[in-house]
């Protein structure tokens, strides 16, 4: 028998093999960097490439759900796109019923919910894409403080300090990330951190990042090109002081 043609035929392992094949298109995505400072979340994109003519701001992998919520996804734009008006559907639904808007720890399981039902029925095939959604609202003792959640094609949900998705080199980056981390780091030192990671696998610099700040409260900033560009420069020059070669004048 064909065990990955079927989403709902365990294999004899006890695998699933579509939506490990899932799982796959997002490791082909994008990298994602997620990092929780002391009262903010950076996400951090890696952008690819676009066409010569293309519009730029048609392509986006850092999108808000709702007034308090971001998300952030590495694999296949048009599955995100499906569940992204899914989840947008459910905050605007929330806001009516309860006249307040939902947690970030609500979204994700819904989130989670909606993926995992993409496993277990006939006639479809999971999402393929992983997200980290920051926001606020998860914990009532500190209801502005904001946190990060993870959401994968099997339908799982956990939360994170700190996180990479997407991308062959999720793994090293995730071991830099939890070697780097520091509990405490205010927005200047998680918005380095975030940069730190994407510039192990990005090519151009700024020119290929996408970068989000959520603060407590809720305030989301889009950083610019030329504040990300600062960064960068911040950090290779530290990066050739520690190697003992000075930048060359020009």
């Amino acid at each position: 028998m064909s065990y990955d043609r079927a989403i709902t035929v365990f294999s004899p392992d006890g695998h699933l093999l579509q939506v490990e094949y899932s799982m796959e298109a997002v490791r082909r995505g994008s990298t994602v960097v997620g990092v929780q400072g002391k009262d903010c979340v950076v996400l951090a994109v890696e952008k690819r490439a676009i066409a010569k003519l293309q519009d730029s701001r048609t392509i986006r992998k850092i999108v808000s759900i709702d007034d308090h919520t971001v998300l952030a996804f590495a694999g296949l734009t048009a599955d995100a796109r499906v569940l992204i008006n899914h989840v947008r559907l459910e905050a605007q639904s929330y806001r009516l019923s309860m006249e307040d808007s939902p947690s970030v720890d609500y979204t994700a399981r819904y989130l989670a919910k909606i993926q995992q039902s993409y496993t277990q029925q006939g006639g479809v095939r999971p999402f393929g894409i992983s997200t980290l959604i920051t926001g606020i609202g998860a914990d009532p003792q500190n209801p502005d403080k904001p946190f990060l959640y993870q959401t994968d094609p099997a339908g799982t949900h956990s939360r994170w300090k700190a996180q990479v998705i997407g991308g062959r080199n999720a793994k090293s980056l995730r071991e830099f990330l939890e070697k780097s981390y520091q509990p405490d780091m205010d927005e200047t030192a998680s918005v380095r951190l975030a940069i730190q990671a994407l510039l192990e696998v990005v090519d151009s610099g700024a020119k290929t990042m996408e970068l989000c700040v959520v603060r407590s409260g809720g305030t989301k900033i889009l950083l610019d090109e030329s504040q990300i560009e600062a960064v960068v420069k911040e950090l290779e020059s530290e990066q050739q002081q520690e190697s003992g070669t000075a930048p060359v004048a020009e």
